[in-house]
């Protein structure tokens, strides 16, 4: 969906809570991955990987200029075969630590995904859950977007205005002066002509 889908998207939605609900789910998102600086995870299920969330916040990272909302997929049949970026598994999950921020996409909740979001937790990682809302992941979460059968938004719309959000929400985009950016200025303010006399 591109911005003009997500724009008429808006115009449609206008009035109702969920403009509201995507743009602080949005901003906790956002918050989560730049206060802490640790990274952000994305998974889903083995059934739904949510591969469109995560394209379309590395272009938002990108055009925002806020590289921590650009995720670390993980997959659940990555193999050792697949590109880097494709071949993170479940286990990374279980290698997150403080700092880091888990964000889960789940239709549905298995046993097995449950206990990774519970052990992250207790890790320290922030949590953030977008599903069906209700369950037991929405209880481990630290901030919850439920999407329940019968919404009038399905899963995925709702993944494009969240994403579309967290990188409108950001800002202008920040300047990161490195060391030569730095000791370049540092030489032309030395080099300058002496401010004239008033």
């Amino acid at each position: 969906m591109d911005a003009v889908r997500v724009a008429l998207l808006r115009e449609v939605l206008a009035g109702t809570e969920w403009l509201g609900a995507t743009r602080r789910f949005a901003g906790v998102l956002r918050g989560s991955v730049t206060a802490h600086g640790g990274g952000l995870l994305l998974a889903g299920t083995e059934e739904y990987e949510p591969w469109h969330l995560a394209a379309h916040l590395v272009d938002e990272a990108a055009w925002s200029g806020t590289p921590e909302l650009a995720p670390t997929l993980v997959r659940h049949h990555a193999r050792p075969g697949d590109p880097a970026h494709l071949a993170v598994g479940p286990g990374r999950i279980a290698e997150a630590r403080r700092g880091e921020t888990l964000l889960v996409v789940a239709p549905e909740e298995p046993a097995e995904l449950l206990e990774r979001v519970h052990s992250a937790r207790r890790a320290g990682v922030t949590v953030l859950a977008l599903g069906a809302g209700g369950s037991e992941l929405a209880a481990m979460a630290h901030e919850t977007l439920a999407v329940p059968d019968g919404a009038e938004l399905d899963l995925d719309s709702v993944q494009h205005l969240v994403s579309a959000a967290a990188g409108e929400n950001a800002g202008p985009p920040r300047a990161r002066r490195g060391f030569r950016d730095r000791l370049s200025r540092l030489a032309e303010t030395l080099t300058a002509p002496p401010a004239a006399p008033w």
